[in-house]
């Protein structure tokens, strides 16, 4: 029997197969909640009745965020044919990369870390931290500005986990969270960042400390990425506990000009 590809709508569905590796699927996982679902597309694989591979495209965020997981062969037929996207911030498996450089132009590959905090080695870090609301999201800007590379939006405060360091009525520290699923009890931590001028003080360990403190009083498994070079930060985390959960890849990738294969979709 020949390879099925649908769209998918139902998140009990998408739960099902995201499950198969809940921990490196847990971005995905997230925007199953309702207020990010209506942003993403959701296409499976499947042979003889089985998922093979599943592909994730979320436009909340800018450039979109696509996933892969699962059969690279399989996915051919989704990334190929049916992803809309032009330009995108892919996380995948190393071997999906063969699929996606068949449709698009790679920038940026980066070796990433899936890193998983077990709660009996955690290791909390204490120190003056407030918590950062919606009502901070300006000052917050204004710190992210000085990086000019953090992946954050709005909804991320209002909806995650945020911690920071002030001194005379700026932040200069924080840490917070990209995702926080409440419904399948999975906090990811991330926006992690320190003005040039106050580095050295261990800022961006207490307010991850407290982000993670804050999360895993309520029971959720509790992962965040790092780049597999970036040895300060995996030294961070690792000093809170963490530890490494599986490799993968994230890459920009450019739609080229590749002509897609017609597949027949089933409603």
């Amino acid at each position: 029997m020949g390879i099925t590809v649908r769209r998918l709508e139902d998140r009990a569905q998408i739960y099902e197969v995201l499950r198969e590796d809940r921990l490196y699927a847990a971005y995905a996982i997230g925007d199953l909640e309702p207020a990010l679902f209506p942003d993403c597309e959701w296409y499976i694989t499947s042979r003889n009745g089985r998922a093979t591979s599943l592909c994730l495209s979320f436009s909340g965020l800018s450039p979109d965020r696509v996933f892969l997981m699962g059969s690279p062969g399989d996915l051919e037929a989704i990334v190929g044919d049916l992803l809309r996207t032009r330009r995108a911030y892919f996380s995948c498996r190393p071997q999906h990369l063969a699929v996606i450089r068949r449709s698009y132009s790679l920038r940026k590959t980066q070796v990433m870390l899936r890193m998983l905090l077990d709660p009996e080695k955690f290791s909390p870090v204490e120190g003056a931290v407030i918590r950062v609301g919606p009502s901070h999201v300006e000052l917050l800007q204004d710190l992210y500005r000085w990086y000019g590379n953090v992946a954050f939006a709005p909804y991320q405060l209002e909806q995650g986990v945020f911690y920071a360091v002030e001194s005379d009525g700026k932040l200069v520290a924080t840490a917070g969270t990209h995702l926080v699923s409440r419904t399948y009890g999975l906090g990811i931590v991330g926006n992690v960042f320190t003005h040039s001028d106050y580095r050295g003080n261990g800022y961006a360990t207490v307010c991850t400390s407290a982000v993670v403190e804050e999360l895993l009083s309520q029971s959720m498994d509790v992962v965040l990425n790092v780049e597999e070079s970036n040895l300060p930060a995996r030294q961070l985390y690792e000093g809170l506990g963490f530890e490494v959960y599986c490799p993968f890849v994230e890459t920009l990738g450019v739609r080229g000009g590749l002509a897609g294969r017609q597949v027949r979709m089933r409603d």
